[in-house]
Parts: C-alpha cells; structure tokens; sequence
C-alpha cells in the first residue's frame, strides 16, 4: 500500500509537472501577442513615470533636554522663596501637552493653517511666496487629476465666510481649505521616538529647497509652541508681579515723602501729636517698603522659574537640501507597468483567448 501511495504522489508531480510546461509552450506560442502587452505596458509606464513629478525629503532630528522644573516648581526654589516667608508649594505638577502629543499639534487645523503664510523659495526661484501662493500655483499635478479636479471645482460652494482659498473663521472651513489642509497634512510628519524621546520633523515636497525652508520653520514653530505652553502661567505671573511691584514702589515712595517731609518739618516739635503723626508716617512707610520687597522678591522668583521652565532642544540632525527624490524612480514605474500588462497578457492568453476563438470567432 506504501509503494503505491508513493507511486500515485510521483505521477501526480510528473502531471504537474508537465502543466506548467505546457502552460509554459502556451504562452511561449503567443510572444507576438505578449509582445504588444509588453510594449503598450512600457508605454504606459514611461507616461505614468514622466507625469508623476518628484518628490524630496527633508528632515530634522531634535533632543529635548528635560530640567526637574519642566515637571513643576524646583526645590530650590521653593527653599529660596521659603526665606522669604513665601509659600510656592512642593506639589509637582504633570504638563499636559508631553513628547508622545506633538505628532498631534502637527496634525491639528490651527497648526496647519498657520503654516499659509511661511515665506517659501525654491531651487529655480528665489523670491520669497507665501506656502499657500505656492502649493496653489506651482505644485505638479498629474494629467489623470484633471478631471477629478475639474469635478470638484464644478460641486465646490463657494460662501462668503471660508469661501475663498485661505480665508480663515473661527467656524466654517470651505471644501476647498479643508483639501489643502488635508494636503499639507499628507506632506507634513512629525514622530517621537519612545525610547530616545528624539523628535524627527520631516516634510515632503516637490522642491528640495523648499521642503528644507518649510522643515525648518516647523522646528521652529513646534520649539515656540512647547515653550510658549511650557511658560505660560510663569510669564502671566511676571506681568502681574511686575505691575504690583510698580504699584507699591509708587505708594513706598509716597508714603517715604509724606514721613521726610513731616520729619523734617517738625524737627523742633514737642507736641506728642505731632510726633505721633510722623511716627504713623514711618510705619507706613515702612509696611508699604515690606510690601514692595515681597512683592519684588516674587517677581525675582518667578523670572529664575521662566528660566527653568524654558525648555532646551538639541538639533541633531538640521533641515538640509535632499537633491535624491524619494518618489518611486521611473525605472521602477516603467517595469511595474511591463509586469502588470505582462500579467494581464498571460491571463488572457490561458483564460480568454481560447475562449475568443471557440465562441466568439467561430460564432462570426
């Protein structure tokens, strides 16, 4: 039973065997018919590749370096206001906006919209545009988006709140803005490595200058934006000290005038109330001298936090011009085309041509 089981998988291999040779001299029969298969995919190909426009890379790499205070107030500060009689609290506190979410500021409408007005040059033209003026009247498009295009233009509405390209509202954001919107979106990446905590900003664009300028301004953007939140409640702290210390150095100074000038009017007084009044004189002078030292301590306190709350990157890897394009190559276009019409001539030569002959042709 052994030795005909074996004899019975040896004869089903040779038929397979012997299929695939005969699939083989099939297609082999029909070169002059794959022949135009390799020749109109090869046309097609070289098309799709000439009117696919390149694109280029830029990327920057950056290291946050992260501070006790980026976590909440420092101890020595809190030791620092404590000789002071200053209570700023020992609780921490976690930041709300943390490495893990910038991907998510890059990806967010006020963000992206933000980006309309960056002044742009690229490698053949070195006059400074706007990125929307830009995108909008020198971007590439292939000739198979034209009708598609043309579509939308046709069933886009246009209002007068948001209707016109790169107008902005609080609310509405026409069809048209929000395809642009969507579009840098596509073009624009941000990424944080988990381990490293390194933050890579790259941008895609069919100029290298360009995605290089555009690179660079989303370092700097996403640097002011992490420090602008970072230092918030620090900097509205300096404001308001800065103004209660203007405040009470004012009355300081008016109540010193009011005691200097009854202490030195009354110099050869002997009436006790006389001497009470410049004596009241001098206690408030001197509370209000009290007040205007907390106050300017505050405010000294709170300028050393801004300093330590002020994050600090390290670029490691600057936005540079990328002249390789990392679009497909049109090499690599032109064969996968060659493959894919290849693949449809073997199809139907096995498939359908036999079928053509023996209905169709002998039908007629």
């Amino acid at each position: 039973m052994v030795a005909v089981h074996i004899k019975q998988l040896e004869m089903d291999k040779n038929n397979k065997e012997i299929d695939l040779i005969a699939l083989a001299i099939s297609i082999l029969k029909e070169w002059k018919f794959m022949a135009r298969f390799v020749v109109i995919g090869a046309i097609i190909g070289l098309v799709v590749a000439l009117n696919t426009p390149k694109q280029y890379k830029s990327e920057v790499e950056l290291a946050p370096e992260f501070s006790s205070a980026s976590l909440g107030i420092s101890d020595n500060l809190s030791d620092i206001a404590s000789t002071f009689g200053i209570n700023l609290g020992g609780n921490t506190s976690v930041d709300a906006i943390y490495p893990d979410l910038y991907p998510d500021i890059f990806t967010s409408t006020d963000f992206i919209m933000s980006l309309y007005e960056v002044p742009i040059r690229t490698t053949t033209n070195d006059t400074p545009r706007p990125y929307l003026d830009y995108l909008l009247k020198e971007s590439k498009v292939p000739f198979w988006n034209y009708p598609s295009m043309w579509l939308k233009s046709m069933l886009a509405k246009t209002k007068a709140a948001g209707g016109k390209v790169g107008a902005t509202d609080n609310y509405y954001i026409s069809k048209t803005n929000w395809d642009i919107i969507e579009l840098i979106r596509s073009l624009v990446t941000c990424s944080v490595d988990k381990k490293t905590s390194v933050i890579t900003i790259s941008v895609i664009d069919q100029d290298p200058l360009a995605a290089a300028i555009l690179t660079d301004t989303l370092q700097n953007r996403l640097q002011s934006y992490i420090t602008d939140y970072k230092t918030a409640k620090t900097r509205i702290d300096i404001a308001h000290y800065k103004k209660l210390v203007a405040e009470t150095k004012d009355k300081y100074r008016k109540a010193r005038s009011k005691y200097i000038a009854s202490s030195d009017g009354n110099q050869k007084a002997y009436l006790m109330s006389t001497k009470a009044k410049t004596e009241d004189y001098k206690n408030e002078m001197d509370q209000e001298y009290e007040i205007f030292t907390q106050y300017l301590a505050q405010l000294r306190l709170s300028e050393a936090r801004l300093q330590e709350r002020t994050p600090a990157f390290t670029v490691i890897q600057r936005a540079v011009t990328n002249q390789i394009p990392v679009s497909t190559p049109r090499i690599i276009t032109m064969i996968l085309w060659v493959f894919f019409s290849c693949a449809i001539g073997v199809i139907w030569i096995l498939y359908g041509l036999e079928f053509y002959r023996n209905t169709i042709i002998k039908k007629t």
